[in-house]
C-alpha cells in the first residue's frame, strides 16, 4: 500500500524565542570599531533575528508541524491540520497521522510505503523529531533513517535528481519538466504568514495540492498506469 504525503511546518512558537535569537546576533567580523558595530546592530539585529527564527521551521527540535496531507493509494487526498498553535494541537495531529498509518498496516497486513518529495531528507526526520519532542510514539515500523535504496520509502526528489542535486531539486521545476500543473501563487514561504493570518484551511489545501503533485510525479517516474 502506497501512502503519498507531505507536511507543512511553522517556526518555533515558544515564548521568548525571538528575543533569544536577537540577543545572539553579532556583527560580522569585518566590523572592528565599536561605533561601526553599534550602527550595524541597530540596522540589522531585528532582521537577522527574524531570519534565524523563520529558519526554525526546518528544525525538528524547534519548529512545529501544522498540516500533514496524505493520500492512500488512488484515494482522494486529505489532510490533518491544527486548529491553533498550541502544543496539544500538534500532539493530536501526530496521533491522528500515526493512527492512520497503523490502521493501514493492520488492514493490509503489510507496511505502507511512504512516498513524498524530499521526504527522506526532511519530512520523515522532522516527524520523528516532533514525535520525540511531543512524546507521541510512531508505529514501530516507521522509518527512522530512510535510504534511497530501501523499500520503506520512495522519495521522488531523490529518484529524479539524485542525492547530489538537492539545491536544484524543487518540485516546481520537476512538475514543469513533466507537464504536471505546478504550485501556482503559493509557496512554502507563504505558510507561516497564512497560518498567522488564520488561513490554516488554505494551507491545508496547498499541502493537499503537493500530495497530488507528488503522486503524479511518482506515477510518471515509475511508468504507473491507473
Amino acid at each position: 500500500m502506497n501512502i503519498f504525503f507531505d507536511i507543512e511546518t511553522l517556526p518555533c512558537q515558544m515564548p521568548g524565542i525571538r528575543e533569544e535569537f536577537a540577543a545572539a546576533v553579532t556583527a560580522p567580523a569585518q566590523y572592528k570599531k565599536p561605533e561601526s558595530i553599534a550602527e550595524w546592530m541597530r540596522e540589522n539585529r531585528e532582521a537577522e533575528a527574524e531570519k534565524s527564527w523563520l529558519a526554525t521551521s526546518f528544525d525538528g527540535a524547534l519548529g512545529q508541524v501544522c498540516v500533514i496531507g496524505f493520500a492512500i493509494g488512488d484515494d482522494e487526498p486529505t489532510a490533518f491540520a491544527v486548529e491553533d498553535l498550541s502544543g496539544e494541537e500538534e500532539v493530536k495531529l501526530l496521533e491522528d497521522f500515526f493512527a492512520m498509518l497503523r490502521g493501514m498496516h493492520s488492514t493490509h497486513g503489510t507496511r505502507p510505503v511512504l512516498i513524498g518529495h524530499n521526504s527522506n531528507g526532511f519530512d520523515i526526520p522532522f516527524l520523528w523529531k516532533r514525535a520525540i519532542v511531543r512524546g507521541v510514539p510512531p508505529p514501530l515500523w516507521f522509518p527512522r533513517d530512510p535510504k534511497p535504496w530501501g523499500d520503506a520509502t520512495f522519495d521522488t526528489m531523490l529518484q529524479w535528481y539524485g542525492s547530489g542535486q538537492k539545491a536544484g531539486g524543487s518540485m516546481e521545476r520537476l512538475c514543469r519538466a513533466l507537464g504536471i500543473p505546478g504550485k501556482g501563487d503559493i509557496s512554502g514561504a507563504d505558510v507561516w504568514p497564512m497560518v498567522r493570518d488564520g488561513q490554516i484551511k488554505q494551507v491545508a489545501e496547498y499541502c493537499i495540492g503537493d500530495v497530488r503533485r507528488t503522486r503524479d510525479i511518482y506515477r510518471r517516474i515509475t511508468f504507473h498506469r491507473r
